[in-house]
């Protein structure tokens, strides 16, 4: 094992050996399946195969408020894709992301079915399918879409970069843990500016641009992601703060972000298929 001090990169690079790192399997340097297993299939139109980081929080997370809005054709399954065991390689999974990446979904209801990953486009899709948390003024879409992939680009950062130096790295490396906390707190402070003179990332109107920003940065502020509320000092972060909190209480928020679950005490449910699941996992924490 290389310390930061001593490691020089080789010529031609090679797979490296297992550094005690217990994300290490999720990893590999090709794409496609490792073993063969069908994808499971509800009774709903929409099939969701996912697991409760904050990627998968934000479709669960929309899906609970379209259904919190009288949408009853969001009606879905929810299937654990449990990452640690290489479930995102499955012939099954494969086939709907040949990414190898939580969340995808398929759309049982259409011919022939629409298979769908990344959550940016999940969120669009469903948003576009039933005209709901996404802005009909011309102006406000673009914001709207502004934000989301904002999201989309900044995350990686915050989660690849800084959680993974400062949670999982194998050891502690001071130079990317300061690369990207340092990017990490100016993200916080371009939402902390922005949300100073809006409610919601497109000024009054929750849309998806919250959905998608609130699992990372939401969660952050909160305390719930990489026990880094400290290091990162992010009481300063105001109206960040503010706007976390807000969205912590919706319906929507408190029952999407345990779909698919296995730890935690706000509530745990590995696989979802009727909202009594919900209510049972919310009534038992």
């Amino acid at each position: 094992m290389s310390t930061e001090n001593n490691y020089t990169p080789p010529e031609i690079w090679t797979v490296p050996k297992d550094d005690g790192n217990k994300w290490a399997s999720i990893n590999r340097p090709v794409s496609g399946s490792t073993h063969k297993k069908a994808r499971q299939t509800g009774e709903h139109g929409l099939q969701l195969y996912s697991l409760a980081t904050p990627n998968g929080q934000k479709v669960t997370i929309m899906l609970e408020e379209l259904l919190s809005a009288g949408v009853s054709e969001a009606e879905y399954d929810a299937w654990l894709i449990d990452i640690g065991e290489g479930d995102q390689f499955s012939s099954g999974f494969v086939d709907v992301n040949p990414n190898s990446k939580i969340p995808a979904m398929v759309d049982t209801t259409t011919s022939p079915e629409t298979k769908l990953f990344e959550s940016g486009s999940i969120l669009v899709y469903l948003a576009e399918k039933f005209c709901k948390f996404i802005p009909q003024d011309a102006q406000a879409k673009v914001e709207c879409f502004n934000w989301l992939f904002w999201q989309v680009g900044s995350a990686p950062f915050l989660g690849g970069g800084f959680g993974h130096f400062y949670s999982y790295a194998p050891y502690p490396m001071e130079y990317p843990i300061n690369r990207f906390t340092m990017e990490t707190k100016r993200q916080l402070d371009v939402l902390d500016k922005h949300l100073a003179n809006n409610e919601f990332m497109v000024g009054s109107e929750y849309s998806i641009a919250d959905m998608a920003i609130w699992p990372w940065y939401g969660n952050l502020v909160l305390g719930n992601l990489y026990d880094a509320a400290t290091f990162l000092q992010v009481h300063e972060y105001t109206n960040v703060a503010r706007w976390a909190k807000q969205l912590e209480q919706r319906k929507g928020v408190k029952r999407g972000r345990i779909v698919n679950k296995t730890w935690g005490e706000e509530g745990q449910l590995e696989n979802r298929h009727s909202a009594k699941d919900i209510d049972d996992a919310l009534a038992a924490k």
